[in-house]
């Protein structure tokens, strides 16, 4: 039996990472675990606490946020399963879910990452993921498919190759780790999982989905509030996803595309939204580009917790 590790991340939501733990303890099926939790520069530091109350679990304090990849790449780093599966601390398992991945990766050994279907969890039924289409890297667009759905199967068939995991939940092999690397933590939030995904195929390897798998996550339906830091790695992340991933030409078409379409629609937004704050910082994440190269880990941008 394979070992598998678990790899998940909390920043200030230890309730939220409990009922997690609680799940992987109580629903999950699959025996041979190896959970590691880091906790990527809370407020409050509650891995003193968990160690107490978890004995089994390896905690990992970060005195620093890291972000998504940051995180997850502490956390990467000593674990020692044959394959790790990295999840959103906001998720919830099902019982056969790791088995079920396990098996698939097994069974294909080009396979060198993959995602299950997810479903919303506080909307019974609703998807959330059951694969990505290919990105078109002259606009830097794709689609998430099946999501807000209601779940009736129309999607199962899709099962096996895929565009892109899904950041939420990605199992990846011991050998397309250590091929392909750890997350770039220079994108700090948002692509991060698929440029990833970009370096595990080039390395090589195939993405997957296996829709006969589940997992639940508490990510809300709605939008929510638009902040400037998200404003900021949305946008520089989207160009620096293109800089990394596309060739001179594909490059240089997206920034005309961006430029007379992007930027225009976005400023319009932001000026009809009455969110004048975002204009300075929409520009910023463009001009990070003329001083930075694509593997710069200056972020361009004050961290606050």
């Amino acid at each position: 039996m394979k070992k598998i590790s678990i790899v998940t991340v909390n920043f200030n939501q230890p309730k939220v990472t409990e009922d997690l733990l609680t799940s992987l303890k109580e629903v999950n099926t699959y025996p041979d675990l190896e959970i590691i939790v880091v906790d990527n520069g809370s407020k409050t530091n509650p891995v003193p606490e968990w160690q107490v109350r978890y004995p089994d679990i390896l905690f990992i304090r970060s005195e620093e946020n890291t972000g998504f990849a940051g995180g997850n790449n502490i956390g990467i780093a000593s674990a020692t399963g044959d394959y790790l599966f990295l999840i959103n601390n906001d998720t919830v398992v099902t019982a056969d879910l790791i088995e079920k991945l396990v098996d698939t990766m097994e069974s294909n050994p080009k396979i060198g990452m993959i995602s299950p279907k997810i479903h919303y969890f506080d909307h019974p039924g609703m998807l959330q993921y059951t694969g990505y289409t290919p990105m078109n890297y002259f606009t830097a667009r794709n689609a998430c498919i099946g999501q807000f759905e209601q779940d009736k199967g129309q999607y199962d068939f899709l099962t096996g190759v895929t565009g892109y995991a899904h950041g939420a939940a990605m199992m990846i092999s011991r050998q397309a780790l250590e091929k392909a690397g750890g997350m770039a933590e220079n994108y700090f939030l948002y692509y991060e999982e698929l440029d990833w995904c970009e370096r595990i195929r080039k390395a090589g390897y195939e993405i997957h989905v296996n829709l006969d798998a589940l997992i639940y996550h508490k990510e809300s339906v709605s939008v929510g509030k638009r902040t400037a830091l998200k404003e900021y790695f949305m946008n520089r992340n989207r160009i620096l996803f293109i800089r990394k991933n596309a060739g001179g030409l594909t490059f240089f078409v997206f920034c005309f595309y961006f430029l007379a379409t992007v930027a225009p629609r976005n400023i319009f937004q932001y000026i009809k939204n009455k969110e004048f704050n975002f204009i300075p910082v929409f520009f910023k994440a463009l001009t990070w580009h003329l001083s930075n190269k694509p593997d710069s880990v200056n972020l361009g941008f004050p961290l606050t917790r």
